[in-house]
């Protein structure tokens, strides 16, 4: 009976989303808020929980806390240990998972509709009564100090751990949120639960639901498995002081290819100018092998086998960043034609043909993302975190069709800048000098 069980959950998880979605903003009896969007037709309800602050919460000195303390949430909790909580998460074909980044704290559930309570209770004894037993600490200390290790050789992590140093200065995002194996060594029991006390209060969070459940429903299962949270918990760090300089940093590593990370400021998610920004990076490194960037640097001189741009839009610092990475006697060309197709970008700006043919893209990728009821949710959930409305899904295509090529023009002169395109270089590039420190 479970395999049948976990058979149809993951086909649940599979189907397509419906042609519209129709998200109801909803306030429960407690005073939580959420998003619902209602479909009987299945009997599953996938739900998301963001808490916001992340690993940017953790206590001076105790780095690394806020990492520990969510890797333990599913390993024990009220009367189970690691194994009985397993087993009990099993039998009843639901599915938990528990995740981190610099800026939130992510916890999705996706459950049937006739196990919803026992999975609910499950989901609220790893939220309010984790154990944080000692051999379980022991064990997940250890696979996360064995993860640090290893990423102190991987010249990937080396060159996102150099970047964030030279970038965010003493925020909390310029240090990896892994911790290192001082810091996570040295962590107690104690740190985790004032950790876990400072992460996961009602002032910081974000639901969604989508699936197989009325708005009465939803309320009274989200006021049982959350309404005794703390009410708030650590402040929020305030906004990074960004550095970038222009010019190259340059982090020896013995590597026959050398690993690049480039930035410049970005721009916010709430500016009128972001989808002409948005657009405007999918033709000059974001739309894969469409892009200016890949044209240039792939496919007319082969220095690389891939290289893209992005707009960065972490909570306390907006970034236009991008990645490149090719052999240490051509890196120094490569990152030589990023700066002059940057330049040329924002001194001519694009052409009609590639706008239309970005527009025709990204409105058309745009509905691939709502491919059930655990990607919807996830979407609404972030939605809430950026301060979107619940008609943005209706409404985004046309946005993105608003935008024109004078707009376009306008934004990469005054949004592209050059002369503070930094580069953080790992490896042993040739003919490459760091200029910055």
């Amino acid at each position: 009976m479970i395999r049948i069980l976990l058979s149809l959950f993951i086909l649940f998880a599979a189907l397509p989303a419906r042609a519209g979605v129709d998200i109801k903003e909803m306030t429960t009896p407690g005073g939580l808020s959420a998003w619902l969007v209602e479909d009987h037709s299945i009997p599953f309800v996938a739900l998301e929980l963001r808490f916001r602050g992340g690993g940017s919460l953790d206590a001076p000195g105790k780095r690394g806390a806020t990492n520990l303390m969510v890797a333990l949430l599913e390993e024990g909790a009220s009367d189970m240990d690691a194994r009985a909580f397993a087993r009990a998460t099993e039998s009843l074909a639901a599915n938990f998972s528990y995740s981190l980044s610099d800026d939130q704290i992510s916890v999705s559930a996706r459950f049937l509709t006739e196990n919803r309570d026992q999975a609910v209770d499950l989901l609220r004894a790893s939220l309010l009564q984790p154990r944080f037993d000692p051999d379980a600490i022991e064990r997940v200390r250890g696979q996360i100090i064995s993860s640090i290790r290893s990423s102190e050789t991987n010249p990937r992590d080396i060159v996102g751990r150099s970047f964030d140093r030279l970038v965010f200065g003493d925020h909390p995002y310029a240090t990896s949120l892994d911790g290192t194996v001082e810091s996570v060594t040295a962590l107690t029991r104690e740190d985790i639960v004032a950790a876990h006390a400072a992460g996961l209060t009602r002032d910081r969070l974000y639901i969604s639901a989508v699936g197989d459940i009325t708005e009465a429903e939803l309320a009274t299962l989200l006021d049982h498995l959350l309404g005794d949270l703390p009410e708030t918990g650590a402040p929020l760090p305030g906004p990074a002081d960004l550095n970038l300089p222009g010019g190259v940093q340059v982090v020896d590593f013995a590597t026959p290819q050398s690993i690049v990370a480039f930035a410049q400021p970005g721009i916010d998610r709430d500016h009128p100018d972001f989808f002409a920004a948005y657009i405007l990076n999918h033709i000059l490194g974001g739309g894969g092998f469409e892009s200016r960037l890949m044209t240039e640097v792939r496919e007319k001189r082969g220095l690389t086998y891939g290289v893209y741009s992005y707009l960065a839009d972490k909570d306390a610092a907006k970034l236009w960043m991008g990645s490149v990475a090719s052999a240490n006697d051509r890196v120094a060309e490569a990152i030589a034609v990023i700066r002059a197709e940057w330049e040329r970008i924002r001194n001519e700006g694009v052409t009609q043909e590639e706008l239309q043919n970005a527009k025709t893209y990204l409105t058309g990728a745009y509905p691939l993302q709502f491919e059930g009821n655990g990607p919807i949710a996830s979407i609404a959930v972030g939605m809430q975190m950026q301060g979107l409305p619940t008609d943005y899904i209706a409404n985004r295509n046309d946005m993105v069709n608003a935008v024109t090529l004078d707009d376009i023009t306008r934004v990469a002169r005054e949004r592209l800048d050059p002369d503070a395109l930094t580069f953080v270089v790992v490896g042993q590039p040739e003919g490459l000098e760091s200029t910055v420190n």
